[in-house]
């Protein structure tokens, strides 16, 4: 018998999730375990999962109290290029190796049922591409579909990116490769399924939210070993599937903030995505109407830029027209239609007249932001975080958006015992309600995370609208990201101020992005459109972007703000949160750990800025108070550094816990 020590990468915090442990075999076996080599380890008194790193050291050691890995699993190992991934991932987004590995693997099982697929039809394709789709689909060819390369596809809404997709997915299949294409959100699937599974003849796997552990676990395995060129549409953390003979990845919609995770390790699955295209040396395309300012920047002045001005099939861009709602609550009539319009109203009937259907975009849940006493006062908010309750009111509940805490409406004041309460503020079911009683022989629906809460939900409410048994659809961001609705030529926007002047640095970047991403599910299909945005501020310059449908103008005039800020893409930030239940413990922690920083990067990281500490912005969730703070620099290097230096060399006190954000999408 002989005996090897390995260093084992464990789904722990502790020790940054690297612990050695022994391995020893019988007789004269090969011992050697592989990196990427799933076990399992003990760990205190518990049995838990790791990943074979590399052959460990005996030196230094107390052999006695080194414990021997229990099992070993088969079903799964990790190749080199994902183990050279999660390193890489580890090392950028500072969160422990073993955690991460364990957070994106799929649940384990031991007799995962059939696995499900669909068959692509292999259908010729009936879109004849115009000249600069051609053109795109010719120099991304030429850049080489068998090396690294990295594109980016700007096109206008309704520019036919998919189509461009499509022709170079073919090219990849024909070289026997398969293709990863990510898309942000679950509600997009039905659409880009329905098309791959009508012009490819191969193998189409969903993985995303509304799939089985059986499928996930079933997936995963079929991939470690199946060299069939197949297409897998996924979200976010779909990236880490291990496809053998990946030939391209697409990242479609790739501003997207569904792509940024917020929990665990934050990561952006488009930056891991470009990470693994070059690690495996394949060509990766990413796509969007209305691209990060940082893609942008990266990419604008480069030869694998393309941008597509004209709509395909002859359509026109909709026409943007600025609703003024300032004054309006002085009008009775207006007042009773608010947050609608009259002007809104006309154009509603008019399109309904025409046998068209109609889009209203509120980017909030609920019938009423939240609930006022009129006589004190008095908002009725969370006792668990410091935010107000929303009012929901088909379930007669005010609800917590934040911990899910609920009550029944109050039927008065619990201050003055006044029984006249007040609904503040709108959002998608007061805007449902007042469509209904307008309209009330037209069908009109929902299409909001509180009404659809399942993915055959999702399904059916798209086919039906698809089919023109909705008349008038009402919802949030949902209805915003790549949809292609042959029949809509009327989009009403609502709420938008709400966004504007937000104090964070890409507030203005996803107002433009939200509007035009709205914007452009009108009129894809050669009629004339228009897009209502009802505001109180329309002197904005982002209205003017958006009605001349100038990305560019926007860019140019972002960048000096950003430079004036020293915000992405001029520097690189990253932030640390504090967290704990003693609100004064974790003011007192970040003040001493921010000016610890600020004392370390005067002496070793002169490039480097401290800034903080502040709270969040909702700075009681869940019953635990968040303060955070600020580190960004021009130089990567000296910033990870000194976050590395930060990390090796803090204990937090067991009341405090910390999460770190690189590059993080909102100022939190």
């Amino acid at each position: 018998m002989s005996k090897v020590y390995y260093l084992v990468a464990v789904n722990t915090p502790f020790n940054h999730s690297m612990l050695t442990y022994g391995y020893e075999s019988e007789g004269d076996e090969d011992i050697s375990l592989p990196q990427g080599t799933i076990v399992s380890v003990p760990l205190g008194k518990r049995t838990i999962d790791g990943c074979i790193w590399q052959l460990g050291s005996e030196k230094g050691l107390e052999l006695k109290k080194i414990k021997d890995i229990s099992k070993i699993n088969a079903d799964i190992i990790l190749s080199k290029d994902e183990c050279e991934l999660y390193q890489w991932m580890s090392n950028y987004y500072h969160y422990p190796l073993g955690r991460l590995i364990f957070d994106t693997l799929p649940v384990l099982l031991k007799k995962p049922r059939k696995l499900n697929f669909v068959q692509g039809k292999n259908q010729l394709n009936q879109f004849v591409l115009n000249d600069e789709q051609s053109q795109v689909v010719k120099k991304i060819t030429e850049l080489g579909l068998d090396k690294f390369s990295k594109s980016l596809i700007h096109g206008v809404t309704g520019a036919g990116k998919t189509i461009i997709y499509l022709e170079i997915i073919k090219k990849i299949i024909i070289e026997k490769k398969s293709v990863l294409f990510l898309l942000p959100e679950i509600n997009l699937t039905p659409q880009f399924m329905k098309t791959f599974e009508t012009y490819l003849g191969i193998q189409i796997f969903s993985y995303n939210s509304s799939i089985s552990n059986s499928d996930k676990f079933g997936l995963w395995k079929l991939l470690q070993v199946d060299e069939t060129p197949k297409l897998i549409l996924g979200v976010r953390s779909s990236i880490f599937l291990p496809i053998k003979k990946l030939g391209l990845i697409v990242v479609d919609e790739e501003h997207d903030q569904s792509f940024k995770q917020d929990d665990r390790c934050t990561y952006n699955a488009r930056d891991i995505a470009i990470k693994r295209a070059s690690l495996q040396k394949i060509p990766i395309i990413l796509g969007s109407a209305t691209p990060m300012v940082e893609t942008y920047k990266a990419f604008k002045d480069s030869a694998n830029y393309f941008a597509l001005k004209k709509r395909a099939q002859e359509a026109k861009l909709p026409e943007i027209e600025l609703v003024d709602m300032r004054g309006r609550g002085k009008v009775e009539s207006e007042r009773a239609l608010w947050p609608l319009s009259s002007e809104s109203v006309y154009k509603i009937r008019k399109a309904l007249e025409k046998k068209e259907q109609v889009l209203i975009f509120i980017n909030r849940l609920g019938y009423a932001s939240y609930l006022q006493c009129n006589s004190c006062g008095h908002q009725f908010s969370c006792p668990n975080c410091s935010t107000n309750l929303k009012l929901f009111k088909k379930k007669s509940l005010i609800v917590c958006q934040t911990c899910e805490y609920k009550e029944k409406v109050p039927e008065m004041c619990p201050e003055c015992m006044n029984i006249q309460l007040t609904p503040k503020g709108f959002g998608t079911e007061k805007v449902h309600e007042m469509m209904k009683s307008l309209f009330p022989d037209k069908v009109i629906e929902r299409f909001d995370r509180d009404e659809i809460k399942t993915f055959s939900k999702l399904e059916e409410t798209l086919d039906l609208f698809h089919k023109k048994s909705i008349d008038i659809l009402v919802g949030t961001q949902m209805l915003s990201k790549g949809h292609n609705f042959e029949n809509v030529n009327l989009v009403i926007i609502l709420g938008i101020d709400s966004q504007l002047n937000f104090p964070d640095f890409r507030s203005n970047e996803r107002v433009y992005q939200t509007l035009t991403q709205v914007s452009g599910r009108a009129g894809r299909f050669g009629k004339n459109a228009e897009v209502l945005v009802h505001t109180l501020a329309p002197e904005n310059k982002i209205f003017t972007y958006l009605k001349n449908h100038s990305f560019d103008d926007f860019y140019n005039d972002e960048i000096p703000m950003r430079q004036l800020c020293s915000s992405p893409p001029i520097k690189k930030i990253i932030l640390i949160f504090f967290n704990g239940k003693n609100q004064g413990e974790v003011i007192q922690e970040s003040s001493v750990q921010t000016q610890r920083l600020i004392d370390m990067a005067k002496v070793h990281f002169n490039k480097v800025e401290i800034l903080g500490p502040r709270p969040s912005m909702v700075e009681k969730k869940v019953n635990k108070f968040t303060w955070s703070l600020m580190i960004r620099s021009d130089d990567i290097n000296q910033l990870h550094n000194l976050v590395n230096t930060f990390e090796k060399t803090y204990n937090p006190p067991n009341s405090i816990s910390l999460k770190i954000d690189v590059d993080p999408y909102y100022f939190d």
